[in-house]
């Protein structure tokens, strides 16, 4: 299904304001806000991720620009979409101001609308939690790959927005240790919607996120 147009108009698409601030301050009021294609597949965000530039050893743009990370560096409000393990595609929003390379990766959706163009993109996978549930999913179900690194969220250029449909965040959401990182494994920068089916498995081991506040 997809979304009527008159739902689609009331969304409206987050100030470039909204982005151009502390990634870590960002990424929890990113929370229940949709991801949207111009092809009509939405999803509410329910998981995301925190990275810091040159403060972050876990960020791609750490050790500074390279072709690869060009996005992060540049305006906040934009995707960046990198390429990972060698078979996933991942989004994250640009933040901070130009030249700090910081970001929000987008981990997880619950789909809202789109879902039988998502699911054919996921190659009809028996779970709806599975569509988008983890980063790869997310960039596959929403057909998310390099094509669209560089797009302008704030006025949908490009085909993609993040857009708010009155929904506010979590008033205390879930936050613990990122996920899939070596380095700088002990900053609490991953924040979900508590208990929500759709978020993704944490790696094993991982412990599981808290309810508190991270402290920058």
């Amino acid at each position: 299904m997809t979304a009527p147009a008159s739902t689609a108009r009331r969304w409206k698409a987050l100030p470039r304001s909204f982005y151009r601030r502390d990634p870590r301050v960002v990424a929890p009021e990113l929370l229940n806000k949709i991801l949207l294609r111009d092809d009509g597949r939405a999803g509410r965000i329910v998981e995301v991720e925190a990275y810091a530039g040159t403060d972050d050893p876990a960020a791609h743009s750490y050790r500074g620009k390279t072709a690869r990370n060009a996005t992060m560096f540049g305006p906040a409000g934009h995707l960046y979409v990198y390429f990972t393990y060698g078979m996933h595609w991942c989004a994250n929003a640009v933040c901070g101001e130009v030249g700090e390379g910081h970001g929000v990766l987008l981990r997880a959706l619950e789909p809202v609308a789109g879902l039988d163009r998502m699911a054919a993109a996921r190659g009809h996978p028996a779970k709806e939690r599975d569509l988008a549930s983890g980063p790869g999913r997310l960039a596959q179900a929403m057909g998310i790959d390099r094509s669209l690194d560089g797009v302008d969220l704030v006025t949908g250029e490009g085909g993609v927005r993040i857009v708010d449909d009155g929904t506010p965040p979590p008033r205390t959401p879930a936050v613990g240790p990122r996920i899939g990182i070596r380095r700088a494994i002990e900053h609490p920068w991953r924040w979900c919607v508590p208990d929500h089916p759709h978020v993704s498995k944490a790696r094993p081991g991982a412990p599981p996120p808290t309810r508190k506040r991270a402290a920058k």
